[in-house]
C-alpha cells in the first residue's frame, strides 16, 4: 500500500470536503477521487460515502487509526524541486531548405535579366 495514498486519505478523513482536501494536498481534485478509489480497490472495502456529505464508514473510521499511525510513523515527503524558470528561447538548427546545386537554375523559376 503505497504512503501517498494513505496520506492523501487522511487528510480527506480529517477534513471530510474533498474540494479542500484537495488545496490542501496541492493535488487537482479529479486525481483525489481517483487516489481514493485504488485504496478502496486495494482495501476491499467503501472507507468514505461520498453520497451527499461524506461521510466515514465504520470500515472507513477503523482503518483511519491504522492509516494516522503509519502516516506518522513515515518520514516526511521530500519537497518538490522546481526547475530553473525562464531564459531565452533557443531557435532549432533544422536543415531548411536542400542545397542549392550550382550552376542548374531552379525548377519554374524564369531566369532575372539585367
Amino acid at each position: 500500500m503505497k504512503l501517498a495514498l494513505l496520506r492523501r486519505y487522511v487528510v480527506v478523513a480529517e477534513t471530510l470536503h474533498f474540494p479542500r482536501a484537495a488545496k490542501q494536498l496541492g493535488i487537482p481534485l479529479a486525481s483525489l477521487y481517483t487516489s481514493l478509489d485504488k485504496l478502496e480497490d486495494e482495501v476491499g472495502h467503501t472507507l468514505i460515502n461520498r453520497e451527499g456529505t461524506p461521510r466515514l464508514t465504520s470500515v472507513g473510521e477503523l482503518f483511519l487509526v491504522e492509516a494516522q499511525a503509519t502516516v506518522a510513523a513515515a518520514p516526511p515527503p521530500a519537497p518538490k524541486t522546481v526547475g530553473p524558470a525562464g531564459g531565452k528561447a533557443k531557435a532549432s538548427k533544422g536543415k531548411g531548405r536542400a542545397p542549392v546545386v550550382k550552376g542548374q537554375p531552379k525548377p519554374y523559376k524564369k531566369r532575372q535579366g539585367r
